[in-house]
């Protein structure tokens, strides 16, 4: 059993950055060893989108196209925690957040939601001038 915790959430102009941050808490004795972590968000007519996601056994990353370049993904599984860094944030991005866990499977190239069966509650992005 994994639980997650989004913050780092707020408000920036264009261009501007935010540091996400998922805290997991797992079953005392567990680490996210083994545990995929992915970064979703809600857009308009879906309910989530991924944006990126970490491996946790070689820890190989995947962004969605319009994030590359902009949003690092990163994770410390010795903290349980998984950050995700987005620079030139624009109104476009601006949205809910949430982290999400599965098996390393899972994220890949198609970035899908499938298989992430544990999900934090979301944080706020604003991105306005």
């Amino acid at each position: 059993q994994v639980q997650l915790v989004e913050s780092g959430g707020g408000s920036v102009q264009p261009g501007g950055s935010l540091r996400l941050s998922c805290a997991a808490s797992v079953a005392s004795g567990y680490t996210l060893d083994g545990y995929a972590i992915g970064w979703f968000r809600r857009v308009p007519g879906k309910e989530t989108e991924a944006v990126s996601c970490i491996r946790s056994s070689d820890g190989r990353t995947h962004y969605r196209n319009s994030v590359k370049g902009r949003f690092t993904i990163s994770r410390n599984n010795a903290r349980n925690m998984v950050y995700l860094q987005m620079n030139s944030l624009k109104p476009e991005d601006a949205t809910t957040y949430y982290c999400a866990a599965g098996q390393d499977h899972y994220c890949s190239d198609y970035l899908g939601r499938g298989g992430f069966d544990y999900w934090g509650q979301g944080t706020q992005v604003t991105v306005s001038s």
